[in-house]
């Protein structure tokens, strides 16, 4: 009978669960190991807190990883990275949850690690590194394959955990080449590392792996022979040895370096049935495998039994949770079968066993493993299709990484080819202030011809385009009730697109003064969205009816809808998402009016920060939700600061000059603000200041910061010089610890 895999029932994880437990998992020593105890010992007693294990593939990093976990006395936590996890938010949210039994105070943060742009770095990170710091006891945390996460956001966010490690504890890295991040830590003082060739073997481990492997017979003159020609290499004396095993002559092998890996592959491969050189080639496209997934993709019904006889030959196979379901291939007895595969059977076979995986994947809730699959078949147009069903809900979680990789491999002529990815793509760029992601693909979903489109799929993009537009306010308030008028007639009350149809008709008659229809249309819009489970628009909404309450008089009522829109923001973790900015900054003010001073501060400082993408793509929006901030500092006598705030105003409205009657609210604010010298207070931090502030985390330079923000050295250094200046403080640690006290880093 076929194995299949169960539908989930009450209590049984799902698929993706299944999969982020086993990137936890230590891996079990195998057997005929040669112990590295000398070189953990030494870097254990070491008193540097990250200890940087780094060679080419098969030098027994993640081995000697699971040695030392499996003889340390102090807590340990593990993690495997793999692609996916290339994503600041995936990184910290498997770093969160692989350390959550090392300290009670992750479980209140593992949700809040999908942080994105400067909030991953500015509250996601110090969150984690907040709450490791806080942990009753010493630990290691053991990350295995970090080349995988080697993005700069990543490497950053990894640094602001381990710059908080408290005493006694330590992070030990295993990676395929030196990442900067060691560099910098070595610089400090603070990084110990093991390195190629203190991972080398001699021949007296080269003699244990042979007789453990059952080739007792090689002479020591020819042993001699194999380590010098394998250069000490691990993977390579287990692939000789057992080719002596099976009767072949591990002395002579030949060819240079660069193929000696294959040639031994090729030799312990070719000894196998012919039946299970096959199984081994195909089952290569899965990144992990278990027997359903195995069953499912080469179309068979004995993939059990098989792995099992792998995993018993000591073929390269390594079990990834304690049921032995689940199974990783050596990466490079991977990289070495995946190159057979395409050799043997042809690039056709490999399309199709991966669009195999990726209906598999779909089939059991796992459609970003679908998605990576279809992209290796090149299934674009599918892969395309499955992106833009993806892309809001991986937003909402934060995983902008992840699409922008996606969306590189598709290539941007594909993306302006497929009307649903390119709107998907151009709303991301736009909620989150990316300015030249966000005007690029606008002017691309400008250009798109609907006439290319089938007759029924016309109006629906003309619809989608029209609430960008309405969104962005490029051509005048004007054309945004125009816009928005259109989208409310043609979004059904079917359409998962309707509650935001209804916000931005909301939007747009506040534009033009009519309160009365704006606020029956935030009341539709958000009884639809609760329906639908949409956290975007009723924390867009909900401030906008306190709003009117406010105006009316009417503070109880306003504090009813500020406070479920802070609920909201909190429930959905979209803390430092721009779109926050307005419902942070109205509860802020209905919580100082309401005499709540330490609850309208804490409040006040979440909405400065979350304003760094409050761009001129969102300006009525960006412009709104700073007349509020404004006002929540007249409140708390900071005339100063909203002084500030109107000239951030200002520049927006150089971009986007008609927002309707938004301008006159400007001018009475000016007007106000005039009317009273500014008496003290500060000058808050900018955009562009909060946007850096979390790399004074690191060990970057100056112009490494720079690099990663687009920006120049000197612009760096200016921005860092404004910062202490307004910060009061005169170096790095000095920024960053008053910042959390001001709640401009951390929760």
């Amino acid at each position: 009978m076929a194995e299949t895999l169960r539908e989930p029932v009450r209590g049984e994880p799902g698929l993706q669960s299944m999969l982020l437990s086993s990137k936890m998992h230590t891996p079990p020593l195998r057997q005929g190991t040669v112990s590295r105890r000398r070189l953990i010992d030494r870097v254990r007693a070491s008193p540097a807190r990250v200890v940087s294990v780094t060679a080419p593939a098969g030098y027994g990093k993640s081995t000697l990883l699971a040695e030392w976990a499996a003889i340390e006395t102090r807590n340990v936590a593990w993690v495997s990275l793999d692609r996916a996890d290339d994503d600041p938010a995936s990184f910290l949210s498997v770093i969160a949850a692989a350390s959550a039994a090392l300290a009670p105070a992750i479980d209140a943060v593992i949700a809040d690690m999908r942080g994105v742009g400067a909030s991953a770095l500015g509250r996601s990170a110090p969150l984690l590194a907040g709450a490791l710091a806080a942990a009753p006891r010493s630990f290691v945390l053991f990350i295995d394959d970090l080349h995988w996460a080697d993005s700069p956001g990543c490497q950053d966010a990894l640094e602001i955990l381990l710059a908080r490690l408290p005493e006694g504890s330590q992070v030990v890295i295993a990676s395929r080449r030196e990442l900067p991040l060691i560099g910098r830590l070595r610089a400090v003082g603070d990084a110990e590392e093991i390195t190629t060739a203190e991972l080398s073997l001699d021949h007296s481990a080269a003699r244990t792996i042979f007789d453990e492997a059952g080739a007792v017979d090689v002479e020591d003159a020819d042993l001699e022979s194999i380590v010098e020609r394998c250069e000490g290499w691990p993977t390579g004396l287990f692939l000789c040895a057992l080719v002596a095993r099976s009767g072949g002559d591990a002395a002579s092998i030949t060819g240079d370096d660069r193929y000696l890996a294959d040639y031994l592959y090729r030799e312990c491969v070719m000894r196998l049935p012919e039946d299970m050189q096959a199984f081994l080639r195909r089952t290569a496209v899965l990144e992990q495998l278990s027997a359903p997934s195995c069953n499912a993709v080469l179309g068979i019904e004995d993939a059990r039994g098989r792995l099992r006889e792998v995993e018993a030959a000591n073929l390269f196979l390594v079990a990834v949770d304690r049921r032995r379901n689940w199974y990783r291939l050596h990466a490079l007895f991977r990289e070495f079968l995946l190159t057979e595969l395409e050799r043997v059977e042809g690039a056709g076979a490999v399309a199709e066993l991966h669009r195999r995986a990726a209906g598999w994947h779909d089939d059991n809730d796992a459609p970003a493993q679908a998605v990576e699959h279809l992209l290796r078949a090149g299934e674009l147009e599918r892969a395309a299709d499955r992106i833009a069903d993806l892309g809001l809900p991986m937003y909402q979680r934060g995983q902008i990484g992840t699409i922008t990789r996606w969306v590189s491999e598709l290539g941007d002529d594909r993306v302006r080819a497929h009307p649903s990815l390119l709107v998907i793509v151009t709303w991301a760029a736009v909620l989150l202030g990316d300015v030249p992601a966000g005007e690029r693909w606008a002017r691309s979903l400008d250009a798109f011809d609907t006439g290319s489109l089938p007759g029924e799929y016309q109006v629906p993009f003309e619809s989608a385009r029209a609430m960008v537009r309405a969104s962005m306010c490029e051509q005048g308030h004007a054309q945004v009730v125009t816009d928005a008028a259109f989208a409310l007639r043609h979004e059904p009350a079917t359409s998962p697109w309707r509650d935001q149809a209804l916000h931005l008709w909301g939007v747009a008659c506040l534009l033009i003064d009519d309160v009365v229809a704006a606020k029956t249309a935030f009341e539709e819009a958000i009884d639809l969205a609760t329906i639908m489970g949409n956290s975007d628009t009723i924390i867009l909404s909900e401030p906008e009816l306190a709003l009117l309450a406010i105006e009316a008089g009417e503070w109880g009522v306003a504090a009813g809808h500020a406070d479920r829109g802070v609920v909201v923001i909190d429930d959905s973790h979209m803390d430092g998402y721009p779109t926050t900015t307005l419902a942070l900054a109205v509860a802020a003010r209905v919580a100082l009016h309401g005499g709540d001073r330490e609850n309208g501060e804490r409040l006040l400082a979440r909405a400065m920060r979350s304003r760094i993408g409050c761009t001129h793509l969102l300006s009525h929006l960006s412009i709104r939700a700073r007349i509020q901030l404004a006002k929540a500092h007249v409140a708390v006598g900071d005339r100063s600061a909203a002084r500030h705030l109107v000239r951030e105003i200002d520049d927006l409205l150089r971009k986007r000059p008609d927002v309707g009657v938004v301008t006159g609210q400007v001018d009475e604010l000016r007007t106000a603000l005039d009317a009273e010298p500014a008496a003290g207070g500060s000058v808050p931090l900018t955009p562009a200041e909060l946007r850096l502030l979390p790399y004074l985390q690191t060990h970057l330079t100056i112009a490494e910061i720079g690099q990663r923000l687009f920006i120049s050295r000197n612009t760096v250094s200016s921005e860092v010089g404004s910062i202490y200046r307004k910060l009061a403080v005169t170096t790095r640690n000095g920024a960053v610890e008053r910042a959390r006290v001001l709640g401009l880093l951390g929760g």
